[in-house]
């Protein structure tokens, strides 16, 4: 029965690794799903999110804004989400990326440097592709906010990565 579980393991690790690189693919073709709108799609779409932000917050809040206020303070944060969602998906990225890497045994300044460099080339390209699309041109500050979300999720990688050796993971190691 042991040599069974331990076939079954040892199966499950050669199609589960190479699998951990599939949230990464995904998340690398909704970006550039995203930056294939047009400067008209995107906008309206990240107005939209906005727009539903303003109303969740008036819900949370009971300010009973009227539909002109909502309008308002749509337009007040329409930028500031629209950045927002550049760091979050890049900080998306890095951890879809580096959580691999670092299930392979990538760790500490090597992980950092391939993963960040791998994730804002990424960005780099990405802001390119834009100048594709109607409407849209490149921007070094999309980039640098891009590179900053970056950062954010290698980081947490690391973070978690770290405690889960050090408590999950622990008795796993002491046993070999």
């Amino acid at each position: 029965m042991r040599y069974i579980w331990l076939f079954i393991k040892t199966l499950l690790r050669l199609i589960l690794k190479p699998l951990s690189f599939v949230p990464a693919i995904v998340v690398m073709y909704c970006i550039l799903n995203f930056s294939g709108q047009s400067g008209v799609d995107s906008a309206q779409l990240s107005y939209k999110v906005t727009q539903k932000l303003v109303i969740i917050a008036n819900d949370v809040t009971n300010k009973n804004l009227t539909t002109e206020e909502i309008e308002i303070y749509t337009e007040k944060y329409h930028y500031y989400v629209r950045k927002l969602a550049h760091f979050t998906e890049y900080m998306i990225l890095a951890v879809t990326v580096a959580f691999p890497l670092y299930v392979y045994g990538m760790r500490g300044i090597w992980l950092m440097l391939f993963a960040g460099s791998f994730c804002v080339g990424f960005a780099c390209l990405d802001e390119y592709m834009q100048s594709f699309s109607a409407g849209r041109s490149p921007s070094k500050k999309d980039v640098f906010i891009d590179s900053c979300g970056v950062f954010v999720g290698i980081i947490i990688t690391r973070i978690v990565g770290f405690i889960g050796r050090k408590t999950i993971f622990a008795p796993l190691a002491k046993k070999r």
